[in-house]
């Protein structure tokens, strides 16, 4: 298994610019994972896949406005991305800027002082606040949208998901961008039930793997939670013979990290803390059943991760087809249910 074998062709005009509105009348590629015809619908139709109680696990994780902007004494400018709280006041961030070595102190505009503590591989950095930074992020931190996204948002909440609650993503769980309050109440009308957990996305997770063989790759950790509700609610629905299907590759990582130490006769447990789970084809899945997600980036993590739960020549095919038929790539493109 190579990384490249995860690799595809995709025209730039493919990548989507812009959310559509409203959320669930983006398009829907239905891909059953044992092969046999593709459907093609909307996300407000997505209730003609689901039947009475299913579970679907959704990431209540809310993007924080992670890009600051700062200047040294000297007036040069930095531009400060935080990736994870590491302690109070302490932070994992991607600097930009000339001669970031540690000890270097800047002032973030319209919020305190920083200095950066350790030096990283490449922009990384390990920095500290001088007091904490939560209470400025409204006024001044600004929400990060991928690199490949280059036209402005002119509303955030654009690229939160409706039912965010919990704060700590550098990026969206863009699966969950598709639903809205009127499709839930849809959905919860025909006994579909709704379970959350949390993970905060960090960047690492949208990074192509550069090394040549994905297993030599190291991927980041990130926190997750599973709460005893959402376990037990998944516990009985599995017991039962009933489905769950995972909102996002970050919703499978949580179920799939819970299931690592469920007791014998679970299928998972209650978790909070960092998972470092890395999933590739080979990988025996215990939880989930079906997969809602987006179209991903050639040779990620997250590529590999649907290419394990379908076959990478399935998952491939249909990208391809995807592409023919003009679905819309990435954050704020279409979506595929893979059951």
């Amino acid at each position: 298994m190579k990384t490249s074998d995860f690799d595809y062709i995709l025209p730039p005009e493919r990548i989507a610019q812009t959310p559509v509105e409203p959320r669930h009348a983006s398009r829907l590629l239905v891909m059953p994972r044992a092969g046999g015809a593709l459907e093609h619908t909307t996300f407000w139709n997505i209730d003609s896949y689901l039947k009475a109680g299913d579970v679907l696990v959704i990431n209540q994780t809310r993007v924080i406005p992670a890009r600051l902007h700062a200047r040294k004494a000297t007036g040069g400018r930095v531009e400060l991305l935080l990736l994870r709280q590491i302690e109070q006041g302490v932070w994992e961030a991607l600097v930009g800027g000339k001669k970031m070595s540690a000890g270097t102190r800047v002032k973030v505009e319209s919020g305190p002082e920083v200095e950066v503590m350790e030096v990283l591989d490449g922009s990384r950095r390990i920095i500290r606040f001088t007091e904490p930074i939560e209470p400025f992020l409204p006024l001044a931190g600004e929400i990060p949208l991928p690199p490949y996204i280059h036209e402005r948002l002119s509303n955030p909440e654009r690229y939160q998901t409706v039912y965010s609650q919990v704060t700590g993503s550098a990026a969206a769980p863009t699966a969950g961008l598709h639903f809205t309050p009127e499709l839930m109440d849809k959905l919860r009308m025909m006994g579909v039930v709704f379970a959350a957990v949390t993970l905060h996305v960090g960047l690492d997770t949208f990074a192509p793997v550069t090394e040549e063989h994905p297993e030599e790759h190291v991927i980041h950790t990130e926190w997750c939670e599973m709460s005893a509700e959402t376990a037990a609610i998944i516990n009985q629905a599995k017991a039962e013979g009933r489905r769950v299907i995972a909102v996002g590759t970050t919703s499978v990582r949580t179920l799939e990290s819970a299931a690592r130490i469920a007791p014998a006769g679970q299928w998972v447990a209650p978790l909070s803390g960092p998972t470092d789970l890395f999933i590739l084809p080979g990988f025996q899945f215990k939880v989930v059943d079906a997969v809602i997600t987006n179209f991903h980036l050639p040779k990620s993590s997250l590529i590999m991760l649907v290419s394990a739960f379908a076959s990478r020549e399935l998952v491939l095919a249909t990208y391809a087809e995807a592409v023919r038929l003009s679905y819309r790539f990435y954050s704020f493109g279409d979506a595929m249910l893979i059951y």
